[in-house]
């Protein structure tokens, strides 16, 4: 069975989607459409901006989602996933990719989205940083012993774990977790806790936009973030995709389920290639491509 996925915030490159740009009709009335729908030409930030341009979050999100979900729609008749599953950010392009939303729908919530994070980053300092090399169950014991906020983010793969929280909680995380043995404690370059307690104003405004957006029955299932299990009702996608921006992304435990259901290929549609090398960390017997 296929499963297709998609990347999230952090798979950005200066010069992406300039070439589905050029050379599909297709994917340049989408990318018109997205530059009318943003109020501003994110096009010309993709094609010739800087790293520093895509780094803006207002940027980076819906530049990730254009990409992705423009990829799918050139693959026409080659998409055709048994199931679905989109890293963060990646969940609404997959969502769009499933047809559980439309393309301006998507795009308008992820811009949404970007927005209501960029407010909750300037509320409160905050950070990430990535964990490699300790159990993820003892990653998450010693960050629950921390007075700070700072909690397990991104299950990535065994023993690659995201942690999030406040400036002090991450420093303080970061030397337990070095003394404990993890192999390297890496502060990330990010604009503040994602998926974490910090990003509750930001889920109370997506919620907002979301509870008034329509879903679609989706063509296939989509293994969501939050909870790892696959859903197809609406009314749970909703729910699911609010939850996410407090919650942890259980990549990790997605993946396992998805093989367990019988995914044995595994496409990545979208920038980079980030996701096939954590599903290939994750199921050793399947197989991981680019779209």
């Amino acid at each position: 069975m296929k499963a297709y996925v998609f990347p999230g915030q952090g798979a950005q490159f200066v010069g992406m989607g300039k070439e589905l740009y050029e050379k599909s009709a297709s994917a340049r009335e989408l990318f018109e459409k997205a530059n009318q729908i943003l109020g501003f030409r994110i096009t010309d930030l993709m094609f010739a901006g800087t790293d520093e341009d895509l780094r803006q979050t207002r940027v980076t999100q819906p530049a990730v989602f254009l990409h992705s979900v423009i990829l799918a729609v050139i693959l026409g008749e080659d998409f055709k996933p048994n199931m679905v599953a989109g890293h963060s950010l990646g969940e609404f392009s997959a969502l769009v990719a499933n047809r559980s939303l439309s393309f301006e729908d998507g795009l308008s919530l992820v811009a949404r989205r970007a927005g209501a994070m960029q407010k909750a980053c300037d509320l409160e300092p905050s950070t990430m940083a990535a964990i490699i090399g300790l159990d993820d169950k003892q990653v998450a014991e010693i960050c629950q012993s921390i007075e700070e906020v700072v909690v397990p983010a991104n299950y990535n793969s065994p023993g690659q774990l995201v942690i999030s929280g406040s400036i002090k909680g991450i420093e303080i995380a970061c030397d337990k977790l070095k003394a404990a043995g993890a192999r390297r404690a890496l502060p990330l370059k990010v604009g503040g806790a994602f998926h974490s307690p910090l990003m509750e104003p930001a889920r109370l405004e997506l919620a907002e936009a979301i509870n008034l957006t329509h879903f679609n029955e989706p063509i296939c299932p989509i293994y969501q973030n939050a909870t790892a299990q696959h859903v197809t009702a609406p009314e749970t996608i909703k729910e699911n995709l609010i939850a996410q921006l407090t919650a942890p992304v259980l990549w990790t435990q997605l993946v396992q389920n998805m093989i367990s259901d019988g995914a044995t290929s595994f496409i990545e549609v979208g920038p980079g290639n980030v996701l096939q090398g954590l599903i290939s960390k994750i199921g050793k017997d399947v197989t991981v491509s680019g779209a």
